[in-house]
């Protein structure tokens, strides 16, 4: 049964925007109400908040599909749509968010640090919003945006100040449960600890953490045993205490030989570019058990070969509860040090606005395709204004040709080499797609036309004057012409002579 997880993946999906709504206000004795459709409202977001109360994505990884309350439709008499729930969720201090590809998003490190990872779509606006001195009572309304839907990857990386290395079974489960409130499992076979426990230690006036880690075994570095599941969790740490066993059984182990395979370990992980490699950083040795004899005469024997490397040596007996005030205070004064030597917080920079007029708000991108090129528009902006319109309603449609129009869509597909009636397809993947006809110019205000249509669109257009009677004189011209031809044959037949035209 799976009790920790430290890396797993979120399906996300934001809460959709609400439709706006379509409405005119009627009421007695005022015939000219006027547009009274409300917006709808917008979708929620998936939030990811550091917690310092979660310590494991256990629950993400049995339920990896999480979503946001929808808005809700916009009503007559200006009531809107209901805003979506925002969606929290909460996350270990020190998860790393990342997308599907790898990228890391943000890094929470911060207690009570904020994440939107999927934000919800927009609401639609009502008849009441699109209303203008020219278009006084709209017949149509925006639809909402879809909400973002993807995947984000969580990896946990333990926050501590201390970290707990050595192979397993070397007693660093008891060696955290005896100086800290924590209480990990503890048991005499290999592999007890099966995620990070972290504890709090304070020695003197000085509070730091302690992360127990599961253990470490040769190759390590390559995956084996739990492998990167392990040093995942070191890389955070300020120091490094190497807890040796003097008790073992194993043959052909003992504290020197077990110091090297953790140093190569430890020196072959790759840590992520701007930290101190591990070997680098402040590092402790702790010869446990000592309250059996024959390892307190091993401790004796190997301890000064161990200081002529440069490291301090403190043999400790978590069952005695020998040697434990020294360790700690030990290990606070290293704590303290680095907070000391730490740089102090960068000042945060200040918020400049630009503005994003002189950018392009949208690209067109030439395909090639089977029966001809394909012109696709690419933006923000024109996708968002194709999600919002009710391609059912004549007059939605003439508005969103408005719109890109406005934004100078025309001029650049003009640009990009496009004819009337080529293909123009509006975003990525299976879009919408248009017969281009550029003869639909800029001029929805100006058109009288019922709500709801847009004569630009009907193709069923009325014959002028001129055309009707120039229509009228081809049908004569035509019936002249079949009644000739039917005069000749008939004289054909008979064999009278043909008449002389002049």
């Amino acid at each position: 049964m799976v009790t920790f997880v430290d890396e797993v993946t979120l399906h996300l999906r934001a809460g959709k925007g609400g439709n706006g709504c379509v409405s005119v206000r009627r009421e007695k004795f005022k015939p000219l109400g006027g547009p009274d459709g409300a917006n709808g409202g917008d979708g929620g977001d998936v939030v990811l908040v550091a917690d310092t109360n979660t310590t494991t994505l256990l629950s993400y990884h049995h339920s990896p599909h999480r979503a946001a309350g929808n808005g809700g439709f916009g009503m007559g008499d200006m009531r809107s749509g209901a805003q979506g729930e925002d969606l929290e969720l909460p996350v270990p201090v020190g998860t790393v968010v990342k997308d599907p590809s790898g990228e890391v998003l943000v890094d929470m490190i911060e207690p009570g640090m904020r994440f939107v990872a999927a934000p919800g779509g927009r609401g639609g606006l009502g008849n009441a919003a699109l209303s203008s001195p020219k278009r006084k009572a709209p017949g149509f309304a925006l639809l909402g945006t879809p909400g973002w839907e993807g995947d984000v990857v969580l990896e946990l990386k333990t926050v501590a100040d201390v970290a707990l290395v050595g192979f397993p079974s070397a007693g660093k489960s008891s060696l955290i449960a005896t100086i800290s409130a924590a209480r990990p499992k503890i048991a005499d076979y290999p592999f007890t600890t099966l995620h990070p426990n972290l504890g709090v230690v304070q020695a003197g006036d000085v509070r730091f953490t302690v992360a127990d880690v599961p253990g470490l075994i040769e190759g390590a570095s390559e995956g084996r045993g739990l492998g990167l599941e392990f040093l995942r969790h070191v890389e955070r740490c300020t120091a490094l205490v190497h807890v040796l066993d003097c008790a073992t059984l194993e043959p052909g182990r003992d504290p020197l030989s077990d110091l090297e395979v953790i140093r190569a370990e430890l020196g072959a992980y790759p840590v992520p570019e701007g930290q101190t490699p591990l070997l680098e950083r402040p590092q402790v040795v702790v010869l446990n058990k000592i309250d059996v004899p024959e390892a307190e005469e091993l401790a004796a024997f190997v301890r000064p070969d161990l200081e002529a490397l440069g490291y301090r040596v403190f043999e400790i007996s978590t069952v005695a509860r020998k040697g434990l005030r020294e360790l700690t205070f030990a290990l606070g004064d290293i704590v303290e040090q680095h907070r000391k030597a730490a740089p102090a917080e960068p000042v945060k920079p200040r918020v400049v606005i630009r503005p994003k007029g002189s950018e392009k708000e949208f690209t067109v991108r030439v395909e090639g395709g089977t029966y001809g090129n394909v012109y696709r528009i690419l933006g923000d902006k024109p996708v968002r204004w194709v999600q919002q319109t009710d391609f059912q309603n004549e007059e939605a449609v003439g508005f969103l040709a408005d719109r890109l129009e406005k934004l100078g869509v025309e001029d650049e597909l003009y640009r990009a080499g496009a004819v009337p009636g080529s293909t123009v397809v509006i975003g990525e993947g299976d879009a919408i797609v248009f017969d281009w006809e550029p003869s639909i110019s800029s001029a929805a205000e100006l058109i009288q036309a019922p709500r709801g249509t847009d004569p630009r669109l009907d193709q069923n257009r009325r014959r002028t004057s001129v055309e009707r009677r120039e229509q009228y004189h081809d049908r004569q011209d035509a019936r002249a012409a079949q009644r000739a031809e039917a005069e000749e044959l008939r004289r054909a037949r008979r064999g009278e002579p043909e008449e002389d035209p002049s």
